[in-house]
């Protein structure tokens, strides 16, 4: 089947509409969590999704709100155990292997299919629903506000949080509300692409971006078109193979985005 006749298919208008509103989300967060070298947040984050859906499956049947619950719960575990830069990569870990732990304890008492739990480390981008897409449309639109609002005092409180503090912005306050926009942020689209993916658009986009410029909107432009760029592109070029999974070029092209800002920089 040739790539014209697959876009006519509403999986792959899905498909493409939920890689680009994940990378809109994914690349509005991107430069904050390079500049708060968050990146080990972003792998944590999305791998406690499943603990979440494994818990909101067992107790409800419902892994989308068990999973939106637990990442809430732990933005809050992290945002009061890890508040400190150098405290917070150890505390990840540490919350990281407890949290998948009792993943795989709620799992074991539950007796139906599961698939809904695990499917959030893979993700299935040629699956995506009606529900799925009212679900990023909503968290993209949230995202979007949200950082709109809190911009330049994260800014300011990222680049430097002794003289923000002293100036009198709200320095923990803000990495508490970032902290629930990433957990938000990377649960949803960590549903629709995997964990894989997630690590790919949420902190790929800005490493390549701030090596091309300095400006902080520029690097935020940047980040959103580098990240459309590897999902939509991603997936074309799958529909166009036939045979090759979307993971595969989505991660490919964002690598090579990186590697050509690097070599830019160095030979410019």
């Amino acid at each position: 089947m040739s790539i014209d006749l697959y876009l006519n298919q509403a999986f792959a208008q899905h498909a493409l509409l939920a890689a680009g509103l994940v990378s809109i989300a994914c690349g509005l967060i991107s430069p904050f969590v390079v500049a708060r070298g968050m990146a080990f947040a972003v792998h944590g984050t999305s791998e406690l999704a499943f603990t979440g859906a494994a818990a909101g499956l067992l107790v409800a049947h419902n892994p989308v709100a068990g999973a939106f619950a637990g990442a809430l719960v732990v933005a809050t575990v992290l945002g009061t155990l890890g508040n400190k830069e150098h405290e917070r990569d150890s505390t990840i870990g540490v919350i990281l292997a407890f949290g998948l732990g009792l993943g795989v304890l709620f799992l074991s008492y539950y007796h139906g299919f599961a698939t809904q739990a695990t499917n959030i480390l893979f993700g299935n981008i040629f699956g995506v629903s009606n529900d799925q897409l009212l679900v990023l449309v909503t968290v993209c639109v949230g995202v979007l506000l949200a950082m709109l609002y809190i911009y330049r005092p994260l800014l300011f409180a990222s680049v430097d949080p002794e003289v923000a503090e002293a100036k009198g912005v709200p320095v923990r306050a803000l990495g508490l509300v970032f902290l629930f926009i990433l957990a938000l942020t990377v649960t949803s689209a960590a549903q629709i692409v995997g964990t894989l993916l997630v690590l790919s658009l949420a902190i790929t986009p800005a490493a390549a971006a701030q090596r091309l410029t300095t400006g902080p909107f520029a690097i935020t432009m940047l980040s959103v078109l580098f990240a459309l760029s590897a999902s939509v592109g991603g997936i074309l070029a799958s529909l166009a193979s036939g045979t090759v999974k979307p993971s595969i070029f989505v991660t490919s092209i964002s690598f090579a985005i990186y590697i050509f800002a690097r070599t830019f920089t160095r030979f410019a």
